[in-house]
C-alpha cells in the first residue's frame, strides 16, 4: 500500500521523530522561564537577607522530639548564617536551571527535555529551600520544635482537607462548589448547637455533616435542576450562611452560651506503639477523631475515583456528560449524589471548628478557610492526594505564623497573619503551572 499525503512516512527517517515525542508548548516554556526567574530572584534575596543578614556564630536549634517522649532524638543544630546562604544558593541554581530549560524550549521547538514538566518537582524543592533558609534566619539564637510545627500544620490543615475533598467530589462530576465556606459555617454552627443540646460530641459531628449536606442539596437543586450560574449561586449561599449563622448566634447562642454553645471538644486518641515512633508517631497517630476520618476519606476517595467503576463514571460525567449519557450513565443523578455527598464532607470540616477545635461557635469563625480549601483543590489538580498535599501547604503557612509570633521574630505580626492567604494567591496564580479542570466543570447538562 502506498502512503497517502496525510500518513507519516515509514522507515528509519521517521524513527527519530517518533522517539522525540511531541514538541514542548511555548506556554509551558514561558512558564518555566518566569517561575525559574522568580525562584532565582527569591534565592538571591534569601542569600542576602536571610544568610548575610544573620549574625555570624548564631545557631538555629530544631527539636525533633517532645519532652517526655519514650524514644529520644537529638536536636538538629545548624549554623544559621551558613545554612541560609547554602539553601538560598541552591534555590538560585534551581531557578537558573528552570530558566535555561524554558529558554531552550522557546528557541528550539524540537527540545523535549521537560515535556512532562517534571521540573515542577524542582520548583517545589526550590520553595522548600527558601522556607528552610527563612527558618534558619528566624530561629537563629532560638529553638523551635519541628514535631510541634508538624502537629500544628496537620491540625490546622484538617478543615482544608475536608473542604478540598468536598470540592473534588463536586467538581469531578461537573459542578463547581464555591459554597464550601458557607457549608463550613453551617456545619460549625449546627455541630455546636446540636452537640450542646444532646450532650454528645458525636451527635454534633453528625449534625454538622447533615447541615453541610442540606446546603449541598440546595446547591445541587438550583445548579442542576434550574441551571443557575454555579459560581454566583455559591457566593449567594456563602452570604446566606454567614447571615443566618450570625443572626442565630446573636439571638440564641450568645445569650444562652452554657445551654446552646458549649459542646466540648473531642479528646486526642493516641494509638499505642504507632504514636511512639520517633518524630512521625506523635504527628500522625496522636490526634482527635477528625484526623482519622481524614485518613479514611482520603483513601476511600483516591481508590474510589481512580480504581472503581463508580469513579470511572463520575469522571466520565465530569469530562464528557453527553458521551456518558449515551452509554447509560445517569448524568444528573450522579451530579446530585456527588454534590450532596460533597456537602456532607464539607459539613464535617465545619464541625471541626467547634467540636474539634475550640468547643464553641462564634460569628464568621471560619475566616475564609472555605476559599483556601477551594484554592487547595485547584492547586492539587482536582485529585484527593494533591488536594491534601496543598491543604498541608496552607496549614503549614498558618502554623508558621503562630510559631514565629511566639519566638519574637522581627517580622510584623500583620505580615505573619497574612502568610496563609499570600500562599494561596501565589499557588493559584501559577505556582503549579497550567492546571486543567474537568472539561464539563461548571457547565450545566441538559439532556437532548
Amino acid at each position: 500500500m502506498t502512503a497517502t499525503g496525510t500518513e507519516p512516512a515509514a522507515g528509519p527517517a521517521a524513527a527519530p521523530a517518533a522517539a522525540a515525542g511531541p514538541a514542548v508548548r511555548p506556554g509551558a516554556a514561558r512558564r518555566r522561564v518566569v517561575t525559574g526567574g522568580a525562584l532565582a530572584a527569591f534565592g538571591v534575596l534569601a542569600v542576602v537577607g536571610f544568610g548575610l543578614g544573620t549574625h555570624a556564630g548564631l545557631h538555629a536549634r530544631f527539636r525533633l522530639a517532645e519532652s517526655g517522649a519514650k524514644v529520644g532524638v537529638p536536636d538538629l543544630v545548624v549554623p544559621a548564617r551558613i545554612s541560609a546562604v547554602v539553601l538560598g544558593g541552591v534555590c538560585v541554581l534551581i531557578g537558573l536551571a528552570r530558566v535555561w530549560r524554558g529558554w531552550r524550549g522557546l528557541g528550539d521547538r524540537s527540545d523535549r527535555a521537560g515535556q512532562s514538566d517534571r521540573s515542577g518537582r524542582w520548583t517545589v524543592a526550590g520553595i522548600a529551600c527558601l522556607v528552610a533558609a527563612f527558618l534558619c534566619w528566624a530561629v537563629a539564637g532560638e529553638s523551635v520544635s519541628l514535631v510541634g510545627i508538624a502537629q500544628g500544620t496537620l491540625f490546622l490543615s484538617l478543615p482544608l482537607v475536608f473542604g478540598s475533598l468536598s470540592g473534588v467530589l463536586c467538581e469531578r462530576s461537573g459542578v463547581i462548589n464555591v459554597s464550601i465556606e458557607g457549608q463550613f459555617l453551617f456545619g460549625a454552627f449546627t455541630a455546636a448547637f446540636a452537640g450542646s443540646l444532646a450532650g454528645s460530641l458525636w451527635v454534633g459531628l453528625l449534625a454538622g455533616g447533615i447541615a453541610g449536606m442540606l446546603l449541598g442539596a440546595v446547591l445541587a437543586v438550583f445548579s442542576i435542576r434550574y441551571l443557575v450560574d454555579q459560581v454566583i449561586l455559591g457566593v449567594v449561599l456563602n452570604v446566606f450562611a454567614l447571615g443566618l449563622t450570625g443572626f442565630l448566634y446573636d439571638r440564641l447562642l450568645q445569650p444562652n452560651a452554657d445551654t446552646y454553645n458549649n459542646p466540648g471538644v473531642f479528646a486526642p486518641i493516641r494509638i499505642p506503639v504507632l504514636a511512639d515512633i520517633p518524630i512521625a508517631g506523635p504527628v500522625l497517630f496522636d490526634s482527635n477523631v477528625f484526623l482519622y476520618l481524614a485518613y479514611l476519606l482520603l483513601v476511600v476517595l483516591q481508590v474510589g475515583l481512580f480504581h472503581t467503576r463508580w469513579g470511572l463514571r463520575v469522571r466520565a460525567v465530569g469530562e464528557h456528560p453527553q458521551a456518558a449519557d449515551t452509554v447509560g450513565i445517569r448524568v444528573l443523578a450522579t451530579r446530585y449524589r456527588n454534590v450532596i455527598m460533597g456537602g456532607f464532607v464539607a459539613g464535617i470540616g465545619g464541625a471541626f471548628f467547634t467540636v474539634g477545635s475550640v468547643g464553641g461557635f462564634t460569628k464568621n469563625m471560619t475566616s475564609g478557610k472555605g476559599f483556601i480549601a477551594l484554592a487547595a483543590l485547584i492547586f492539587g489538580r482536582w485529585s484527593p492526594l494533591g488536594a491534601m498535599a496543598a491543604a498541608l501547604l496552607f496549614g503549614f503557612a498558618d502554623q508558621l505564623q503562630l510559631v514565629l509570633s511566639g519566638i519574637g521574630t522581627p517580622i510584623p505580626s500583620q505580615a505573619l497573619a497574612s502568610a496563609p492567604y499570600l500562599a494561596t494567591i501565589f499557588a493559584v496564580a501559577g505556582l503549579v503551572g497550567k492546571v486543567t479542570a474537568p472539561k464539563a466543570d461548571g457547565k450545566p447538562y441538559v439532556k437532548q
